[in-house]
């Protein structure tokens, strides 16, 4: 059975606390595949970028990079250190696709299920307090990043370029994603 829900309370799945536990350990490799899966796009739309002359596609790819490591930074407590739209190189692009992948594990690898039960309060970009469950967070920062890929994918068409084919039904075909 695959469940989806951020909590097995939530999922109809909570009739014992072993229950919870197997439900958060299948939620956390859930997550390190959904990552493994946008190491693997991220890879392939810096490749596509490289091949083309679209600004606003390096623009969006920036912002997904960095909003990638803003709330990977929210999760472990630490500054944020980058703006939200930075106007990063192709260079700047390459060096956060190779160093974010290793820092989502990292963090992946030490994750419990109790901290996955955890919510996380914080502050956005406007200063606002929010407090969410890591779980949506982690949801939340999977789907931010593939939106915006649908983006740079509208964008490359529109400027006649190939965008890179980054479903992710296409990476488990191929064997990119496991």
């Amino acid at each position: 059975m695959i469940l989806l829900a951020c909590s097995a309370e939530s999922s109809g799945y909570a009739e014992s606390s072993n229950q919870d536990e197997v439900f958060a350990m299948a939620m956390i490799a859930y997550f390190q595949r959904l990552f493994a899966y946008d190491e693997w796009a991220n890879r392939e739309v810096l490749t596509s970028i490289q091949a083309s002359t679209s600004v606003p596609s390096l623009k969006f790819f920036a912002h997904i990079l960095s909003a990638e490591r803003l709330w990977l930074e929210r999760l472990l407590g630490q500054p944020q250190t980058l703006p939200v739209w930075p106007d990063f190189t192709l260079d700047q692009c390459r060096l956060q696709v190779a160093e974010l992948p290793g820092l989502w594990k990292d963090y992946l690898g030490s994750l419990t299920e109790d901290k996955l039960a955890l919510d996380l309060t914080y502050k956005n970009t406007k200063g606002e307090s929010w407090t969410n469950s890591r779980c949506d967070i982690l949801t939340h920062v999977i789907m931010h990043s593939a939106y915006h890929r649908g983006q740079i994918a509208v964008d490359m068409r529109t400027a006649g370029f190939t965008p890179a084919y980054t479903d992710f039904i296409h990476g488990v075909r191929q064997g990119f994603v496991e």
